[in-house]
């Protein structure tokens, strides 16, 4: 599904001959046409695709910053026009960047768009990239770019979510670092937001959920992974299709296709602190029908229907035993393991100490 842009705007953010941050400042939006809106949709549907999402809220008054809530406030309410939204945004990153030793800049684009009936503001800070080119008369020339594949920097507010639940801890969504404070953390500072819902604990809550229900309704092995199949198979259609996982739902095709008595949703409400609507997490979620794992230099994954088959494992060795390996695997170990031959046969051969006594 397409979106639909109503504004966008660029502003640049570099460094002077001082080694000062500043911004140059667009004084009117770019007009809307067919290859902005591919653009905007190129952005949208890379940063949906981004695993290591993370969701957020405007904190409370006193805490942080209020002027990027209170410009947008004013935005949405048509106090305030598109342009001198941006650029005030444009302000509080500048001075939220000069706060910390990031060498941070490119071109800040600011937007707004529909899609799925919801109304979004995108932020996102791109770098733009140099390449070459070869023109009419066969003569290299520079050009630039902007590589909307590798973006980093970016929040984007569901603005039809913050005006109809105000008090929700998700309506922001931001790309998170892997480990520990990264250079993105301080997109939420000059918002003045704070990290709120946690879609990875949602999804590993859930996954307990499932197996745990799978052992309350004493399935036989044949019958949790059937049902295991289909929880996976609708998390992944959610992701693909931009959606939430809605526990309702789920619970209805968990009845339909496995044909279970008991109801899902009824034994989630009980004793687990799930929200009825969150995110599929892709890390997660694979786990329904795999079992991964790496460590020292080894990783393994493997379909679930396969241990007890294809796949011993035996807990006293602590080992795996593997029947039928894939077929690119072992020609790779055969090629490895003819080289490896060849080098013990040279070495043999030269080394006087093999050599048979006179």
């Amino acid at each position: 599904m397409n979106i639909s842009a109503s504004n966008i705007i660029l502003h640049s953010l570099d460094y002077n001959s001082e080694g000062v941050l500043q911004c140059k400042m667009r004084e009117g939006e770019l007009p809307i046409s067919p290859s902005i809106e591919q653009f905007l949709s190129d952005l949208h549907r890379n940063y949906q695709s981004k695993t290591n999402k993370a969701f957020a809220y405007f904190t409370k008054e006193g805490e942080k910053s209020p002027i990027f809530k209170n410009a947008l406030k004013e935005e949405m309410a048509g106090d305030l026009d598109f342009v001198s939204f941006s650029q005030q945004a444009a302000k509080c990153l500048v001075d939220e960047l000069q706060k910390h030793d990031f060498a941070e800049q490119g071109v800040l684009l600011v937007s707004k768009y529909t899609w799925t009936a919801s109304d979004y503001l995108l932020i996102a800070l791109l770098q733009n990239n140099q390449s070459l080119s070869v023109n009419d008369n066969l003569e290299l020339q520079v050009s630039q770019h902007i590589e909307t594949s590798k973006i980093q920097l970016v929040a984007r507010i569901d603005l039809s979510r913050f005006d109809r639940e105000p008090e929700s801890n998700r309506y922001i969504s931001f790309i998170k670092g892997r480990v520990g404070r990264k250079v993105a953390d301080f997109f939420l500072d000059f918002m003045g937001a704070e990290e709120g819902f946690d879609a990875k604990v949602q999804n590993q809550v859930l996954m307990k959920a499932v197996d745990e229900f799978c052992e309350d309704q004493a399935l036989p092995v044949a019958k949790k992974q059937e049902v295991r199949e289909v929880a996976f198979e609708y998390c992944k259609d959610q992701l693909k299709q931009g959606d939430d996982i809605d526990l309702s739902t789920l619970s209805e095709q968990l009845q339909d296709a496995p044909k279970l008595e008991g109801s899902f949703y009824d034994f989630v409400s009980e004793d687990y602190q799930l929200e009825n609507n969150f995110p599929a997490d892709r890390s997660v979620v694979r786990k329904l029908t795999k079992y991964v794992g790496s460590g020292g230099g080894v990783s393994i994954s493997f379909d679930q229907k396969h241990l007890g088959e294809r796949i011993q494992y035996d807990p006293d060795s602590d080992t795996l035993t593997i029947q039928g390996i894939p077929p690119n695997l072992r020609e790779q170990l055969k090629r490895d393991e003819n080289i490896a031959s060849v080098e013990v046969g040279s070495e043999s051969d030269n080394d006087d100490s093999q050599a048979a006594p006179f």
